[in-house]
């Protein structure tokens, strides 16, 4: 199997990647398409609704010369003609794959994505960075303040001034206040 299918694969096992017309354009149109892939032998329709599609959530659109059935293949599915990466990152490593074999034909691509890889990276090192002088800043673990005492209630006994009369029957007197 080719690198870049391989890729594909990685991609789908991790959840980063849209498979057939109406998952990618729901993913383009939220804008969380990196990258939009269509196959060669794919019908002119397809192609057509890809660069829509595309040029909606402005993501780079690309023709691959892998047939339907060999994307399929990749994704665990009989036949793919669209595909959308979701993560920069791995659309930029699959665009190098290809810029590799075809460099006329993909290299302006891949370099777009290079470039947006790097942004993101840089963007989560400094996430990390900012959440790490946080923990930084934190005060140390005090204990609580001590509750304060609650005012205890005089018991029964204290309020009311139980007198036993000799036949046996009771009478309570209450106190004065």
């Amino acid at each position: 199997m080719d690198s870049a299918l391989h890729l594909l694969g990685i991609a789908r096992k991790a959840g980063r990647l849209e498979i057939g017309e109406e998952p990618v354009g729901a993913a383009a149109r939220a804008r969380q398409a990196r990258l939009i892939l269509v196959a060669a032998d794919a019908a002119e329709n397809t192609v057509r609704r890809a660069e829509h599609f595309a040029q909606g959530g402005n993501v780079p659109h690309v023709q691959v010369p892998y047939t339907k059935g060999e994307l399929g293949y990749a994704v665990g599915r009989a036949s793919c003609a669209m595909l959308a990466l979701t993560d920069v990152g791995l659309a930029s490593a699959l665009a190098g794959k290809l810029a590799a074999a075809d460099p006329q034909r993909y290299g302006q691509t891949a370099q777009t994505l290079e470039e947006k890889a790097g942004r993101a990276l840089q963007r989560q090192r400094e996430q990390r960075a900012h959440e790490k002088n946080l923990q930084k800043k934190k005060k140390p673990w005090a204990a609580p303040p001590p509750a304060p005492p609650a005012k205890a209630q005089p018991a029964r006994e204290e309020k009311e001034k139980k007198r036993v009369l000799p036949r046996g029957r009771i009478t309570i007197h209450k106190k004065k206040p």
